[in-house]
């Protein structure tokens, strides 16, 4: 793991981790953003307040993702026990089969 500098809200704060540079830049840029976001409609707010709300956009969208792909990995999870039946016929004595 690799240590790196991040800045959220003006503070740094060393981080350790085994992304490649590029990419905890781009997390950084994305935080940023959602923070901002949020620092542009609460101009007064707190920066804790800020950073909370942010985390709970995120939250709410990682959860949202997240229903979203469990009806896939149930087809996945079908379609696999499906092509396994079809094996299984496929390969029963008797049936036609190239050589």
């Amino acid at each position: 793991m690799k240590a790196h500098l991040v800045t959220v809200l003006g503070r740094e704060i060393p981080v350790r981790s085994a992304a490649q540079p590029e990419k905890v830049q781009q997390i950084e840029l994305f935080v940023h953003e959602q923070v901002e976001a949020i620092r542009s409609r609460l101009t007064t707010a707190d920066p804790q307040l800020v950073v909370t709300l942010a985390l709970l956009n995120l939250a709410e969208a990682y959860l949202d993702l997240q229903s979203r792909c469990q009806p896939d990995q149930q087809n996945d999870a079908r379609l696999g026990q499906l092509i396994s039946r079809l094996e299984q016929v496929l390969a029963a004595p008797g049936l036609f089969r190239e050589t």
